[in-house]
């Protein structure tokens, strides 16, 4: 198969070119079927590392056909690849999430890839849990249960979200790093200094930066100030909600355009209209595409990762082009992907064809179209 016709970012730069397909890589030679793509942006498909649903399925809820159901949703909003969150849970509904993603991980069907297991918890601050369910979270980190986690996953446990100051937590990210699991901090009110430890110690990321997070001061830059300062990545949310679109710019600019991760955190209202929904345990009640607990505390998101871009684009002032990295080549890059994130030879054929209006005309997971417009 063969891309015509379209403007391609190929190797970061757009250029008009043919983009080729073979045995699931990019290849500069056209051949084979052609699929008209004139007038369209040719962009790396997107990569989503902190969602917990979409379509009306909630990834703590979801069996291995609920998984497919979200992922072939993202396939719509031009997601080619994501990690399934799953909220702090007791550790048989845990156990039963990483059953049910083991069902789907590396077995490609009509949506985006499932490429891993986040975690996000369960040892988080309390304080600063957001929707989390406070009986369920952990006073001290134990490395054995991730253990216990990873071997049931095989290996597909990538990414958890730690606070630091949880006794223990800063010890069990270099033990987390030998399970081939990367960490990132959030949740929390940690100090600098703890927060410095960590990340010393190996954290990678900040999840969802700004939010259910104790935010900066001169005299105490806390953790908010630590993720800003260090060479970590930032999760955000670009939604227009969970951050005014003068922060998102702040980000970018303290650290830089290859350090941003755009996510959706999206919940199982993503793609719906407002109404009550659920995330893991929790009651949501989404109006106007918000979504919150009863007592009016922000829970997860209804963004897609298109309207993401849509947003980067509007709060910037740049390019598609320009922001499309922070859901592509950043992404990749934080979780050691090295094939994906990029148009170039060699890489997987992960690819989102969009029009001029940044509306998703077709999505390619492994050189297979599985959407199109």
């Amino acid at each position: 198969m063969y891309l015509s016709g379209g403007e391609v970012l190929w190797q970061g730069t757009p250029r008009a070119m043919d983009l080729g397909v073979e045995d699931g890589k990019l290849t500069e030679r056209a051949g084979g079927e052609k699929l008209d793509v004139s007038g369209c942006l040719v962009l790396p498909g997107f990569l989503d590392l902190h969602t917990h649903g979409g379509n009306g399925v909630d990834v703590n809820a979801a069996d291995a056909e609920g998984l497919r159901t979200i992922g072939r949703f993202f396939a719509t909003q031009g997601t080619a690849g994501w990690l399934c969150s799953v909220l702090t849970d007791t550790e048989e509904q845990t156990l039963w999430c990483i059953e049910q993603a083991k069902q789907v991980i590396g077995r490609p069907y009509d949506g985006a890839a499932l490429l891993g297991i986040h975690l996000e918890g369960p040892c988080l601050s309390a304080a600063y849990k957001g929707a989390m369910p406070e009986h369920l979270l952990m006073k001290r980190a134990d490395a054995a249960l991730f253990e216990k986690y990873q071997k049931a996953a095989e290996g597909h446990i990538k990414y958890v979200t730690l606070s630091p100051e949880v006794e223990g937590v800063p010890e069990l990210i270099p033990a987390l790093e030998k399970m081939g699991i990367t960490a990132a901090i959030g949740h929390s009110g940690a100090d600098y200094a703890t927060s410095m430890a960590c990340i010393r110690a190996g954290a990678r990321s900040g999840t969802h930066v700004g939010n259910a997070m104790r935010l900066f001061h001169q005299h105490e830059p806390a953790i908010f100030g630590a993720i800003l300062e260090s060479d970590l990545y930032c999760e955000t949310i670009c939604d227009g909600r969970h951050l005014h679109p003068g922060s998102v710019r702040l980000y970018l600019k303290a650290k830089g355009w290859d350090r941003v991760v755009a996510i959706t955190d999206s919940i199982m209202a993503a793609g719906l209209p407002d109404g009550n929904y659920k995330l893991g345990v929790n009651d949501v009640v989404v109006e106007e595409g918000d979504a919150k607990l009863p007592d009016g505390t922000r829970a997860g998101s209804t963004l897609t990762q298109v309207q993401a871009l849509r947003n980067l684009v509007k709060f910037t002032g740049r390019s598609a082009w320009e922001c499309c990295r922070l859901m592509t080549a950043n992404p990749a890059a934080l979780m050691g992907w090295g094939t994906k994130g990029t148009i170039a030879p060699g890489m997987d054929a992960d690819l989102v064809v969009l029009d001029r209006d940044l509306r998703v005309r077709h999505t390619i997971v492994g050189g297979r179209v599985v959407y199109s417009a």
